[in-house]
């Protein structure tokens, strides 16, 4: 097992390390842990701890975590490009874009060819415009979309720019398709696959996902959270 262990210069001079997420957490979950492991090791009432990028709790892979002044840094690393690798489901569709909540819609695949599904992936590569899932953290009149989202109001969504630097299609066993895509900041790969549904005149919902680069970090140099916190604790 590599050492994994923060010292007291890591503290003082910064430190980023990258996580693979685990499922089931959230971003600020890892944070959290990792704030509060050092804490009590160190025995300091107040540590900075930030990510640079957050994943969904249905998601796993690459979470960079930069630790005291690092934290510093956040801001530029979360603008970097990211490279994910996910699992669609045609025809259904749902109200979080994910397997979160139960579908809302149900569509026959019927017709549906290899062809389409290439031709349709080709389609999303370059800007576009996308609307941001309604079950998500973006804010909108002061408060977060999930929470409209889960009172059952519906609120007006922008649309934003980004960029989709390539979309592979990696395997197809309708009813489930195995992809790769390279996207800049912001770009949520929920309303990615929802629109991909939409595009077939069909549904689709992420079933999973797995980030695998952010910027210059990639998967390989990943730490597993329960080996750092084992050898991160009293």
């Amino acid at each position: 097992m590599n050492d994994l262990r923060i010292s007291w210069q890591d503290l003082r001079q910064g430190k980023i390390i990258v996580v693979d997420k685990p499922l089931g957490w959230t971003s600020f979950d890892v944070v959290n842990k990792i704030r509060s492991v050092l804490r009590r090791r160190f025995d300091l009432k107040k540590i900075k701890v930030g990510h640079a990028g957050t994943l969904d709790p249905l998601a796993t892979g690459v979470l960079v975590i930069g630790i005291g002044p690092a934290t510093k840094k956040l801001g530029l690393l979360q603008a970097d490009d990211k490279t994910y690798e996910g699992l669609m489901r045609l025809g259904a569709s749902t109200p979080s874009y994910d397997a979160e909540t139960e579908p809302e819609r149900v569509f026959s695949l019927e017709g549906i060819t290899e062809a389409q599904v290439l031709e349709v992936a080709r389609s999303f590569v370059g800007q576009i415009e996308q609307y941001p899932p309604l079950y998500s953290a973006v804010k909108q009149k002061g408060r977060k979309l999930y929470e409209w989202a889960r009172e059952g109001e519906k609120v007006t969504v922008k649309p934003r720019k980004v960029t989709v630097y390539s979309f592979d299609i990696q395997n197809i066993m309708l009813p489930d398709i195995q992809f790769q895509t390279t996207v800049s900041k912001g770009t949520y790969i929920r309303s990615l696959v929802h629109d991909f549904g939409k595009k077939l005149d069909n549904g689709a919902y992420l079933l999973a996902l797995r980030r695998t680069r952010s910027g210059n970090y990639s998967i390989d140099q990943a730490v597993d959270l329960k080996n750092w916190i084992k050898q991160n604790e009293i």
